[in-house]
């Protein structure tokens, strides 16, 4: 494979970056979580980047996407964010996480409820200069909703 990729959001070459400069930020990324440390976080993004998220939507720019980490550190106070496995390819990582925690804050509108909840997560990133410039979380939102009370699940 070539040292150069191809940006996905642009149509420059993008020079990509050394497997252990990925991993180191993904290691401060972790700790950054152990930490509960939501600006740490946000710094692991570019100034201008992008997170599409089933529970922020499309947070623009390294503030908003701090609101967000904010939003999940007060609402889940105890919450383990576990990175289970990164592929690494040029500029494009995916982090496979588990995160689990106890609803004891506000939750985007919904009131603590004082139960615990899990859930897989994959994350896919462009990664650029050291720093995250596009991600997309997948996850179960409703699923986090049904164990966190907020839906009921369907019975069978």
């Amino acid at each position: 494979m070539s040292d150069l990729r191809q940006a996905s959001d642009r149509h420059t070459i993008e020079p990509a970056m050394a497997r252990e400069d990925i991993v180191g930020l993904f290691a401060r990324r972790s700790a950054a979580w152990a930490a509960r440390d939501a600006a740490a976080l946000a710094a692991t993004h570019a100034l201008n980047g992008v997170v599409v998220s089933p529970t922020g939507g499309v947070l623009e720019g390294r503030a908003d996407i701090e609101r967000v980490y904010r939003v999940w550190l007060s609402a889940f106070p105890d919450l383990v964010y576990k990175s289970e496995e990164l592929i690494i390819d040029g500029n494009r990582v995916v982090e496979m996480a588990h995160l689990s925690g106890t609803h004891t804050g506000e939750f985007f509108g919904a009131a603590p409820s004082g139960r615990r909840m899990g859930f897989a997560a994959a994350i896919v990133t462009t990664v650029e200069n050291g720093e995250i410039t596009h991600e997309r979380r997948i996850l179960d939102f409703t699923g986090v909703l049904v164990q966190v009370g907020v839906l009921k699940a369907k019975p069978v």
